[in-house]
C-alpha cells in the first residue's frame, strides 16, 4: 500500500481525468460552514489543470442513500470551488450523476477545464460497488485519480470500481500525504514510537491496540476506554463507562505488552464527577482521585493531573507520536484538561506528530494546536483501519510504481 503511483508520475495533457475528492462538507441553509476539505483538495486539482488535463471532479456528500436529495446537492461546492480556483467549475446537475448534463459538459471540455459531477451517493449502486455505475464513471475518463482518503476504507464505485476499468489509476497529493505519514509511522517509525489511544469504547479499537502493541514502544490508553482496562486490573471504577465483555481482552493486552517488553500506560489518577454533564458543556463539579480509588457512585470523565504529566512526559520523549481519541469529555471546558495536556505535549515535542482524524482532529483544532502537528488525517475510519494494519481498498486499487 505504500508504493503507489501519484499525479507526479503521469502525463495528463489533453486527457480526461476523473478525480475522486472528499467534498463531504458541512452545510447550513445551502452554505458551506467549514471548507477545510475543499482547500485540502486544491493542490491536486491545480496540478492537473496546470498539466493540461480535462479535470472531472466527483464526491459524495452526506447520506442520501441512493436518491437525489436537494439539500445534499454538490452545487454549493461547485460555486465555492470556482472562487477558490479563480476559474469556472461547471456543475453537471444530473440526478443520475452520469447523465446528459455530465456527458455534454465533458464532451465540450478544453484542456484545463473543470467539471463537477453531482453527489455520487445519489446512485444506489455507489456504496455497493455496482458495475453499472462504475462503468458510467469510467466512460467519462481516460485517467482516474483518487484523492479521498476519508472513503479509502470503503470499496465504492467512485474509488475502487472505476479504478478497475481504467488503465491509469493513481493517487493525489492528499492521499499520498496520508500514506506517507500514517503508513511510515506504523511500518517504519523513527523511535521511540509512542501511540496514544482514547475515545469511548475498547470495542472500536480492539485491532488497533493489538497491532500497535507490536509496532510501538509505548502505548498510552486514556479516555472512556481506559476504565475497562482499570477494571481488568481489579480496580473499582464506580459508574464509569465500561465494556464488560472486553475485560478479558484488556487482560490479554496487558500481558502481551509485558511479554513484548512494551510500556502500556494507563491513568494513575482520574477526574471524576457525579453525573455526565447535560448539556455536554454545562458546568460540572469535579474532583481528582487515584485511579484505584474511584467512589462507587462517581464516574471518571477525564484523566487526572498526575496522569496528564505522565502521558506528556512519554510524548515529549518520543520521535514519532500517533494519537487517536481524546482523553476525556473534551467538549466540556472543565473536562478538556487531559486532552489539552496531550495536545500541548505533542505541539512541544521534537517528533513527527500525527493525529488520526475523527474526534482527535476536532479536539486539536478546537484547542488551537492544529497547525503545530506534522499531520492531521482527513479520515477517521480510514486512519483507524490503517492503524489496524488493514489494507484499504481505495488505496490498494491504485497502480503500483
Amino acid at each position: 500500500m505504500l508504493n503507489k503511483k501519484t499525479v507526479d508520475d503521469i502525463n495528463v495533457k489533453g486527457k480526461r481525468v476523473l478525480v475522486r475528492c472528499d467534498f463531504n462538507v458541512p452545510l447550513k441553509d445551502g452554505q458551506i460552514t467549514d471548507e477545510n476539505r475543499l482547500v485540502a483538495a486544491l493542490p491536486t486539482i491545480k496540478k492537473l489543470i496546470a498539466d493540461g488535463g480535462k479535470v472531472i471532479l466527483c464526491s459524495h456528500l452526506g447520506k442520501p442513500k441512493g436518491e437525489p436529495k436537494p439539500e445534499l446537492t454538490l452545487a454549493p461546492v461547485a460555486k465555492r470551488l470556482s472562487e477558490l480556483l479563480d476559474k469556472e467549475v461547471k456543475f453537471a446537475a444530473d440526478p443520475e450523476v452520469v447523465g446528459p448534463n455530465a456527458k455534454a459538459a465533458v464532451a465540450a471540455m478544453q484542456d484545463g477545464d473543470v467539471v463537477l459531477l453531482e453527489n455520487t451517493r445519489y446512485r444506489v449502486e455507489e456504496t455497493k460497488n455496482g458495475e453499472a455505475f462504475s462503468k458510467d464513471l469510467a466512460s467519462l475518463c481516460d485517467v482516474f485519480v483518487n484523492d479521498a482518503f476519508g472513503t479509502a476504507h470503503r470499496a465504492h464505485c467512485s474509488n475502487v470500481g472505476v479504478s478497475s476499468l481504467v488503465d491509469t489509476a493513481v493517487v493525489g497529493y492528499l492521499m499520498q500525504k496520508e500514506i506517507d505519514f500514517l503508513g511510515n509511522a506504523v511500518e517504519n517509525p523513527t523511535r521511540p514510537f509512542v501511540a496514544i489511544l482514547g475515545g469511548a469504547k475498547v470495542a472500536d479499537k480492539l485491532n488497533v491496540i493489538n497491532n500497535l502493541l507490536e509496532k510501538c514502544d509505548t502505548l498510552i490508553i486514556g479516555g472512556g476506554m481506559a476504565y475497562t482496562f482499570l477494571k481488568a486490573k481489579g480496580y473499582e471504577i464506580g459508574t464509569s463507562l465500561v465494556d464488560d465483555e472486553k475485560i478479558d481482552y484488556c487482560k490479554d493486552m496487558m500481558e502481551k505488552a509485558e511479554k513484548l517488553g512494551k510500556k502500556l500506560l494507563l491513568p494513575i489518577d482520574t477526574t471524576i464527577a457525579k453525573d455526565f454533564p447535560n448539556p455536554i458543556d454545562a458546568p460540572v463539579d469535579i474532583e481528582v482521585v487515584p485511579s484505584d480509588a474511584i467512589p462507587a457512585d462517581m464516574q471518571g470523565l477525564d484523566i487526572g493531573t498526575k496522569t496528564a504529566e505522565l502521558f506528556a512526559d512519554a510524548v515529549l520523549s518520543a520521535k514519532t507520536v500517533v494519537w487517536n481519541g481524546p482523553m476525556g469529555v473534551f467538549e466540556n471546558p472543565t473536562l478538556a484538561k487531559g486532552t489539552l495536556a496531550v495536545a500541548k505535549a505533542m505541539a512541544d515535542a521534537d517528533a513527527t506528530t500525527i493525529i488520526g482524524g475523527g474526534d482527535s482532529a476536532a479536539a486539536v483544532n478546537q484547542l488551537g494546536f492544529g497547525d503545530k502537528m506534522s499531520h492531521i488525517s482527513t479520515g477517521g475510519g480510514a486512519s483507524l483501519e490503517f492503524l489496524e494494519g488493514k489494507e484499504l481498498p481505495g488505496v490498494a486499487a491504485a497502480n503500483n510504481k
